[in-house]
């Protein structure tokens, strides 16, 4: 009989053991779980603001879309810079010559105001799908919706997110090539490390004729 008393003490012990164990183990998950639904502060992301600034550029871009010729023109005059914001891999391979880069993915005020004298500067911008006939360097960015019938190509050009962006930072100057050019065009000149080094004309060399 005392073996029997013993042995249900020792199993009364062990059951008040588990139910402190769980006890204590449901009250580390709880305190876990309130840890995990600590609210944070909302993103600093608002489509709603975005939005609008995209409606106002839109109208305001319409007015700046220029030809290749203006463009080029305008590249000479004072005051004025030609924004590459494409990567910085396809920029160091190949670019409209005089252009400075920034990549879009880097866009700040700081940095922007570190680039840009002012806000007055006149920007000249271009992307991949303002060019032709090189589509490593200059790949076009769209897509062409799989559905049935009639489908017209969904452009994604780097040109309005950039032109957009330029805007809400305050640099509001901005003009966009409008044209789409062949890389071949003879008006157009590109530098960078893919670019062939070519001589000016008076320098090459006569072709010998043959006999």
């Amino acid at each position: 009989m005392f073996k029997i008393k013993a042995m249900k003490k020792i199993n009364v012990l062990f059951a008040l053991c588990s139910l402190c164990s769980l006890a204590a183990s449901a009250q580390s998950t709880g305190a876990t779980s309130a840890q995990k639904e600590t609210k944070l502060p909302p993103s600093k992301i608002d489509f709603d603001v975005f939005e609008t600034l995209t409606k106002e550029v839109k109208e305001y871009r319409k007015n700046r879309l220029v030809s290749l010729a203006t463009f080029l023109s305008y590249a000479k005059e004072k005051n004025t810079i030609m924004l590459d914001t494409r990567s910085t891999e396809m920029y160091n391979r190949k670019h409209v010559k005089g252009a400075i880069h920034l990549d879009f993915s880097d866009f700040t005020e700081a940095n922007l105001r570190s680039l840009i004298p002012s806000a007055d500067t006149r920007i000249l911008i271009y992307c991949n799908n303002n060019f032709s006939d090189d589509r490593f360097r200059f790949a076009t960015k769209s897509i062409a919706p799989k559905i049935s019938g009639p489908t017209k190509e969904i452009t994604l050009a780097l040109n309005i997110p950039t032109f957009i962006n330029l805007y809400g930072y305050g640099f509001k100057n901005v003009y966009e090539l409008a044209d789409l050019v062949s890389v071949r065009d003879p008006s157009i000149q590109f530098e960078g490390s893919d670019v062939i080094k070519q001589l000016p004309t008076s320098q090459v060399a006569p072709k010998q004729g043959t006999n």
